[in-house]
């Protein structure tokens, strides 16, 4: 039993990691929105849209996991979280229905970009507020089926902020790689003023994260752990350090590249931090797993399920591989 928890543990947070990646470059495009032209929005639009919504199944993966390998866990996140969910949720949708009306309205257009840019932040945002909730943890009192948390708590916002801007520099990288001209160069303005503001947040954050309780503070500050914890910060560190000579020599090919294994440290530290928790500091994996009968059936789905998702992701990506070199309003030629 024990076994399958930890292995559902580790597919669900496979599945929150992709779509963060995946789905957050396109919000960070989003996010980037106000600050360019239209023709360099169109642009913009252009290298997204064939992926994005391909993107969003990790998330619906994701969720329909927890429920399925942690029931309990979904039913007491679920009304505890319905608020921040609720809002991305519907900020999500805002974002898809702009993806098709832009393209086909004429008098309108400003309309759809400004909610496609609103839309965008609004998801990141809960999205960075719930990250800083996982990080501080839940009281929960066994039997109350209640869980109690700050949704507004300043770790909480610091979470969100830095979160915004991590998207934005995932959405700057990955039109750095598939533009050129003078949007390129803009992009790589912004990648210079997000990357100093997130390496903050990052040692913010890493020296905040320890003393949100005492539970965390002990992990990290373990003696007999710490030599080995302490290679995650120095690796982070290396990231920052060779995205900033990267930018500088415009490697534009690995630049996209250096940003996911920015967020893959940073995830890793959130692991860290929160196991074995399925609901920081209130319930384990162990506590909160369904019985093991229901959980290897779901386990043969997933062998069959996660090979096609990943199949068809990379194939996607590899098809559309490039630089976007037209604007269509229907259809994209790379």
């Amino acid at each position: 039993m024990e076994l399958l928890a930890s292995a559902w543990f580790v597919i669900i947070g496979f599945c929150i990691i992709m779509y963060v990646l995946l789905d957050g470059f396109d919000l960070g495009v989003g996010i980037l929105f106000p600050f360019f032209k239209r023709q360099d929005r169109d642009m913009m639009m252009s290298s997204i849209l064939p992926l994005w919504d391909g993107n969003q199944t990790w998330l619906v993966l994701g969720g329909a996991s927890l429920y399925g390998a942690f029931p309990l866990a979904f039913s007491l996140l679920l009304p505890a979280l319905y608020l921040p969910v609720f809002v991305m949720i519907l900020a999500l949708l805002f974002r898809s229905i702009t993806f098709e009306f832009r393209f086909h309205s004429k008098t309108k257009l400003p309309v759809w970009d400004i909610l496609f840019s609103i839309g965008s932040i609004l998801a990141t945002l809960c999205q960075g507020l719930l990250l800083g909730s996982f990080v501080k943890g839940y009281e929960y009192v066994s039997g109350s089926a209640v869980l109690h948390y700050h949704l507004f708590a300043p770790f909480n916002i610091a979470c969100a902020v830095a979160l915004l801007f991590g998207y934005s520099l995932l959405g700057a990288t990955w039109v750095i790689g598939k533009t050129t001209g003078v949007l390129q160069e803009r992009m790589y303005q912004i990648a210079y003023t997000c990357l100093p503001i997130i390496a903050v947040f990052l040692a913010l954050i890493s020296f905040w994260t320890p003393l949100v309780d005492p539970r965390v503070m002990a992990i990290w500050f373990n003696p007999q752990h710490l030599p080995k914890l302490i290679i995650l910060p120095l690796v982070s560190g290396c990231l920052v350090v060779f995205f900033l000579y990267a930018l500088y020599k415009k490697y534009e090919k690995i630049l996209f590249a250096l940003t996911i294994g920015i967020f893959l440290c940073a995830y890793v530290g959130f692991g860290i931090s929160t196991w074995p928790y399925i609901i920081p500091r209130a319930v384990t994996i162990w506590e909160a797993a369904a019985p093991p009968d229901s959980q290897l059936f779901m386990i043969v789905g997933a062998v069959i399920l996660l090979p096609v998702l990943l199949g068809y992701t990379f194939y996607a990506y590899y098809i559309f591989r490039g630089k976007v070199t037209k604007i269509v309003s229907e259809s994209l030629e790379y």
